[in-house]
Formats: structure tokens, C-alpha cells, sequence
């Protein structure tokens, strides 16, 4: 019983592969990782940087009363590995199933217009991605797509729980972190948003609002 816990990991890692390697070799097909990442514009990330022979951290931002800006923007994206894409939105609020569902007909609408006709989303069990609403809306856009015989349906993959190594869009929510730092001074969210774009290579859009039933 002990090996259990390992063993479903493993059958996890290999579906993921399997689905990996089908979408690779079937046309009109892709494979993308998705999380959601919160940039903070007080707090600052460690850099790998040393200074007689002691690592060197910046300091946080002080918060201002008089800032009415969010502390933290959420940000949906999708890595696509090929060829080498990242689609980014963020979020007026906070990740919930509604706006997942927001993020999820973007991502299949875009995907859509460039004649993409699966894509294999593959995720971790956050709440908002296995709650009963999301897992509805994929069920019946799946269906209204292979209805009218258009659209990007969409097969998803979830992750086993606490391994954040098979999710490889995780460690660049670090990287664009690191990139877009501002020692100096606290970025208002505006700045904050199209430095992230900017690093990412995609267009910065309207936030994500909360779907309607």
C-alpha cells in the first residue's frame, strides 16, 4: 500500500507522455501546459546573484495606503512547447471556475482560428480546474464542436497532485519574475502587466472576466 501513491504518479507521468506523443504525431493537433501565477508588485523575487560570497536579495516594496492598485495581478497562461508559445491573460480578480471557463473558450477560440483542432491541456487539480462547472463547460463545448464539426476541442490531462516537475510552465512564472523586475521603485499594475506581455512575447489584452452561465 506504501507504493501505491508513487505507482498512480507514475501512471500519471506516462498518460501525460502518451498524450504528448499523440499530439506530436497527429496533424491538427497541440499539447500545452497551463497554470496560473500571481506577479506581486511589492515583493520581490530572489536573484541568483552574490557579493562577497553572500547571495543577494532585493528588498520588498513598501505598500502605500494611498495605492489603490492590487497588490498582486493573477495571470492565466498556456505554453504551448511547440513551436515555443506562451498565451497569457490576466485576471480582474482572482482564478475561479468562471473565469476559467473565460480563459478556456479564449485559448480554444484562438487555437481554432489558426486550424488547430485538439489540443491536449495539460494541468494540475487546482480547485477551479476540477470543480463540477469547469468540467461541464469543457463536456459541452467538446460536444457543440464536434457537432458543428469546427472548433478546437479540448482533452485534458491532469497532473498528479503536488508535482509541480511535470508542469514545466511553472518554473517560467519565475523567469518572467526575475525578468521584469524593478529595483527601484514599485510598478503600477499597467507597467506590470505589458513588462510580463513583453517578456513573453504576447500581446497584452483586456482582463479576464467572469463568465456567464
Amino acid at each position: 500500500m506504501a507504493d501505491q501513491p508513487r505507482s498512480r504518479l507514475r501512471a500519471k507521468k506516462r498518460r501525460r507522455d502518451r498524450l504528448i506523443a499523440l499530439a506530436r504525431g497527429r496533424p491538427g493537433w497541440a499539447f500545452g501546459f497551463q497554470d496560473e501565477v500571481w506577479f506581486s508588485r511589492l515583493a520581490q523575487p530572489s536573484l541568483h546573484a552574490w557579493a562577497a560570497d553572500e547571495r543577494l536579495r532585493l528588498a520588498t516594496h513598501a505598500a502605500d495606503p494611498a495605492d489603490r492598485e492590487p497588490k498582486a495581478l493573477a495571470c492565466y497562461g498556456l505554453w504551448l512547447p511547440e513551436p515555443g508559445r506562451t498565451l497569457l491573460r490576466f485576471v480582474a480578480g482572482r482564478p475561479v471556475s468562471a473565469v476559467t471557463r473565460a480563459f478556456l473558450a479564449w485559448v480554444a477560440g484562438q487555437l481554432a482560428a489558426e486550424g488547430v483542432r485538439v489540443l491536449v491541456l495539460i494541468w494540475d487539480n487546482a480547485p477551479w480546474h476540477v470543480s463540477r462547472e469547469v468540467r461541464t463547460w469543457i463536456r459541452e463545448h467538446n460536444r457543440r464542436v464536434k457537432a458543428a464539426g469546427a472548433g478546437c476541442r479540448l482533452l485534458v490531462c491532469r497532473l498528479p497532485s503536488k508535482s509541480p516537475w511535470l508542469n514545466p510552465i511553472e518554473p517560467r512564472g519565475a523567469h518572467g519574475k526575475r525578468a521584469v523586475v524593478e529595483p527601484e521603485r514599485k510598478l503600477t499594475g499597467a507597467e506590470l502587466s505589458q513588462r510580463l506581455c513583453d517578456h513573453y512575447r504576447c500581446q497584452l489584452l483586456p482582463p479576464l472576466a467572469q463568465q456567464l452561465p
